[in-house]
């Protein structure tokens, strides 16, 4: 393989990993909005409504899914784990990635 082809090799596939994670961060955030997480953790997840509330941006991706699958089985249910339940109960565990996935890289 020439030093042009494999170079040329390495951008394709730069541009598609990064063109993934646009769409999946675009994914995101519409989830992000379209199931209502806002309303409590502010905008981006940087502004909670209280201070009881966490604020999510910059937290770590499988700590974010983790604690949304936790409160919607059940195996978390304290704190303010009942607030959340029937927000995550209409959430698939594909959407939850794709939020976890957005919050963790919102900076």
């Amino acid at each position: 393989m020439s030093k042009i082809t494999t170079l040329l090799l390495g951008a394709s596939l730069a541009m598609a990993a990064s063109a993934s994670f646009t769409s999946a961060a675009a994914e995101g955030e519409a989830l992000y909005t379209a199931k209502l997480c806002q309303t409590c953790h502010g905008p981006e997840g940087k502004a909670p409504i209280m201070a009881l509330y966490p604020k999510l941006n910059g937290q770590n991706k499988e700590y974010l899914l983790a604690q949304m699958k936790d409160i919607k089985s059940g195996a978390r249910s304290n704190g303010m784990a009942a607030a959340m339940k029937a927000m995550v109960a209409n959430v698939s565990e594909e959407e939850m990635a794709a939020i976890a996935d957005y919050l963790a890289n919102v900076k």
